[in-house]
């Protein structure tokens, strides 16, 4: 499996849009901006979901009428993170697969996502502790993938 994962990123890298990112300080610098604004659309959905899950924000708005926006900016922030992440890990595809910190993100960035589809199948089923629980997991998985993110920036 892995030398056919190897072999797919290696094509990856080598495909004209990943080589005219690597090959552009201004299109990565670009990519990046457009990258942070979903990152930031991301954070702030899922801090204002957790802390109106918790009741520490927006107590006395119907559960609903906080978390249908913040829901609407995260599927945003994720859109455009995925799109601009993609495009600007192109040009090193396999040495990201192989960190441990894009690991980790691409982790949380699953167990976040997962946590959105089971709110949107069971959100409104689920008692207030459970729908309290559930946002704050959620927000903790958000926010793993910003850290996980920003040290893979850091620290690769």
């Amino acid at each position: 499996m892995d030398g056919l994962l190897d072999t797919a990123l290696a094509w990856v890298e080598a495909t004209g849009v990943a080589i005219a990112v690597g090959n552009s300080v201004s299109l990565t610098a670009w990519l990046s901006a457009i990258h942070l604004i979903g990152v930031t659309l991301v954070g702030g959905g899922a801090l204002v979901a957790g802390l109106r899950c918790s009741g520490l924000l927006f107590a006395d708005q119907e559960l609903r009428t906080v978390l249908q926006p913040a829901g609407r900016a995260i599927g945003a922030g994720v859109m455009v993170s995925v799109v601009t992440g993609v495009l600007l890990v192109s040009p090193r595809a396999v040495a990201s697969a192989a960190n441990g910190f894009f690991q980790w993100k691409m982790s949380f960035l699953l167990a976040a996502a997962a946590c959105d589809v089971l709110f949107r199948r069971w959100g409104s089923r689920l008692d207030h502790r459970a729908a309290a629980a559930g946002g704050l997991l959620r927000s903790v998985f958000y926010g793993g993938v910003i850290v996980a993110g920003c040290a893979f920036i850091l620290l690769e």
